[in-house]
């Protein structure tokens, strides 16, 4: 309670006093509480996963019919059960965010890109199949990963995802769920020397993280990748990052985080943000696209042509996505390229649409501010 009166004292001068202050307070105290609650559990975590980890370097790779050693992590182990081939994939992941990262039903929802009804259900049906089908409570046979895996990566990675950019809450980043996602992965890379898309989604993780200190301002204002303070990148995470990269790269066929890690480590190569190799960023997208194709990878790579053959064409390929409605990243190009190109009145309205669409109140802030520059420009 006192932490929320503290971010009241900060921001009320300059935000104004909300409708209703006292149920402001309770839910930025809920929210601190939470926080605070699970980066205790992670850290109660930590030390026995470093003694399982020594163990797991010392032991060789689980052939046939064999155990993929103990995990003495509980979380791990329920990742592996609710990514059982029984279930979909998509009800495999959306139960492990449940289950593993506390995720909310609408951070899941969103995470998926679909409503939160479907979602409720979908975790529900993958509850009922596990007990019906008496799923057991472990870590799979050696043989039995290549079915789980792509699933437990998936989780992962979202729950990486909802920790770097939260879609609720009154900060941008939720580290207990970031550190806790890189945490497992290491786990999961131990267990598995010699799978190369583990290793990817690793150094996916560490590069991005690596730029977590630049993203917000002194003031707790979103910062831009292009505008951010280099110096503030943790240089540990990025040489550590780069060499999982190179690693994953060389281990066989890319799958789609490993290049991914190397989009991000084409960022984190550049020492400025004018010496970014963009063309080589949007190959590596169109790659993406063919080994995974999805509309935010679209998106994604419609951002980086726009930044090497100009913003009609960026444009013209965001305009040409399907099923990004509702997706809150999308409108914001949108209006960046709009207001590029001049396009004021066409910016403006792709700006609100994006707010309509963000919850996270340092996104807003960072939207709103978007818009009002865009109003004083027209």
């Amino acid at each position: 309670m006192q932490e929320a009166f503290v971010v009241a004292l900060e921001r009320w001068p300059a935000e104004g006093v909300p409708d209703n202050p006292g149920a402001w307070i309770v839910q930025v105290a809920r929210n601190k509480a939470i926080d605070r609650l699970r980066r205790e559990g992670v850290l109660r975590d930590k030390l026995t996963t470093l003694e399982r980890l020594e163990a797991l370097h010392a032991e060789p790779e689980a052939g046939p019919g064999e155990r993929l050693g103990e995990i003495g992590d509980d979380r791990l182990r329920l990742i592996f059960t609710c990514c059982h081939p029984a279930l979909a994939i998509e009800a495999r992941v959306a139960l492990t965010l449940r289950s593993l990262g506390g995720l909310s039903t609408g951070e899941i929802a969103r995470a998926f890109l679909s409503g939160e009804p479907a979602t409720a259900q979908r975790i529900v049906r993958a509850k009922r199949k596990i007990a019906a089908n008496k799923i057991p409570y472990e870590v799979p046979l050696a043989e039995q990963m290549p079915e789980r895996l792509p699933a437990v990566l998936a989780t992962l990675y979202l729950v990486f995802n909802e920790g770097y950019l939260a879609g609720s809450g009154e900060e941008l980043v939720r580290t207990e769920l970031s550190g806790e996602a890189i945490r497992l992965s290491r786990v999961l890379v131990a267990m598995l020397p010699r799978e190369p898309e583990a290793r990817g989604l690793l150094a996916l993780m560490l590069l991005t993280d690596s730029r977590r200190r630049a993203r917000v301002d002194e003031s707790g204002e979103a910062v831009l990748l292009e505008d951010q303070d280099r110096s503030l990148w943790d240089r540990a995470q990025i040489d550590e990052g780069l060499e999982l990269s190179r690693e994953a790269a060389a281990g066989g066929p890319a799958g789609p985080y490993t290049v991914q890690a190397r989009i991000a480590a084409a960022h984190a190569e550049a020492e400025a943000a004018a010496e970014t190799d963009w063309e080589r960023i949007a190959r590596l997208y169109a790659w993406h696209l063919e080994i995974a194709p999805s509309p935010v990878v679209e998106l994604n790579r419609a951002v980086a042509v726009a930044m090497c053959e100009g913003p009609q064409r960026g444009l013209e390929l965001i305009d040409s996505i399907d099923g990004l409605d509702g997706y809150q990243p999308l409108h914001t190009a949108r209006g960046d390229l709009l207001l590029r190109l001049g396009r004021q009145a066409e910016a403006g309205d792709a700006y609100r649409n994006a707010l309509e669409l963000t919850a996270n109140p340092v996104e807003r802030r960072f939207i709103e501010r978007r818009i009002a520059e865009h109003a004083s420009r027209s």
